[in-house]
């Protein structure tokens, strides 16, 4: 698609586990916040958007930008600013949660014994369809922009950061521009080093074409692009022994089983619990207790049984049976309509209060 050039620079970005958002502002201040959707069409979750203090309301007057534009040597940008400035300017981003944020939330969730979330994405994404902006302000978001879709002067990717923090947008100070895919080899090795230290978790890095007129050439196919590529690290995981399965029941009436590990270290956390969801979960597995099995870090946050060993059964194993009565109350339990979930029908059971 390029002929003749081999040899290309490489902006490199971290890939968080979030959400793509879309923020528009007209004569700098923000007026539409949308998900990425189908890359054409998304949800508006602007007044939602607003509430994250990361998210600027009003970028910075043209005095300011002007200023850093000069500083920053990009001449383009400059001239565009002094003769014909957008009205409107759109910045797409990543919207994303610390990992302090993430355990706090589940946390809290745990002890009201409610579902867990997943990963950090499926918290951001439940986060900003709130109906309440009041609850999506309190979950602490954090959004970085990674892509300046105004003309406003840019002719590379790493431009079009350093015109966005100019802009008062928040930008990753961690992205490098590489030459060559030595370079991205070489940061792709060094982020995975540098990962856990991290206030955020990353799930690998994301590679773009710098020269934007090289960009124009490779194009988009419907919502990816295809001067990028998402570089992303194997999942953590490791294998131990499933010593037993209990059940838990939830505020709605869920009772869900839960495996109790044989401790292990999977990506500098120690995992000794797993939830298995419902009985299909470990009928799809196969799964007995005492079995080998391999726990992966799903989102590298939340532990979850990925595979059963069977080559390293030993006959030893016993079946696991989902209880027909409430551990808690005692009250014999129902099935949902299709037959999935195992739930406790006594409302004023004590699990609920």
């Amino acid at each position: 698609l390029l002929p003749g050039e081999t040899d290309l620079d490489f902006y490199c970005e971290q890939k968080f586990d979030g959400l793509a958002m879309s923020f528009v502002y007209k004569n700098g201040l923000f007026t539409e916040g949308s998900t990425r959707g189908d890359g054409y069409i998304g949800e508006d979750v602007t007044q939602n958007l607003k509430t994250i203090e990361a998210i600027p309301l009003r970028l910075n007057d043209k005095e300011t930008i002007a200023r850093e534009l000069k500083r920053l040597g990009l001449k383009n940008s400059l001239q565009k600013i002094e003769k014909n400035w957008p009205e409107v300017i759109e910045i797409r981003g990543e919207v994303f949660l610390t990992k302090k944020e993430f355990v706090r939330i589940n946390k809290e969730r745990e002890k009201e014994s409610l579902p867990l979330y997943a990963n950090p994405r499926n918290l951001v994404a439940g986060s900003i369809r709130q109906l309440d902006p009041q609850v999506t302000a309190a979950r602490k978001l954090d959004a970085y922009g990674y892509i300046l879709v105004t003309d406003l002067g840019q002719t590379t990717h790493e431009e079009e950061h350093l015109i966005m923090k100019a802009l008062g947008f928040k930008t990753n100070p961690h992205n490098f521009l590489e030459h060559g895919l030595a370079g991205v080899y070489k940061f792709y090795e060094q982020l995975g080093k540098e990962r856990d230290g991290l206030e955020y978790e990353i799930d690998g890095s994301v590679i773009n074409v710098n020269e934007i007129k090289f960009q124009k050439i490779l194009g988009i196919v419907g919502k990816a692009p295809k001067w990028a590529i998402a570089y992303k690290f194997a999942p953590r995981q490791a294998s131990t022994i499933v010593e037993d399965i209990s059940v838990q029941v939830g505020r709605t009436g869920v009772i869900t089983p839960v495996a109790h590990l044989k401790p292990v270290l999977v990506g500098g956390t120690v995992i000794t619990r797993s939830t298995l969801h419902n009985k299909e979960e470990i009928k799809r597995l196969g799964l007995k207790i005492g079995d080998t099995v391999v726990v992966t870090r799903a989102g590298d946050v939340i532990p979850k049984i990925t595979e059963v060993l069977l080559d390293l059964r030993t006959g030893q194993e016993k079946d696991f049976v989902m209880p027909t009565e409430c551990p808690e109350c005692h009250t014999k339990v129902v099935l949902s309509t299709d037959n999935i979930l195992t739930i406790c029908p006594n409302k004023h059971c004590p699990a609920r209060d």
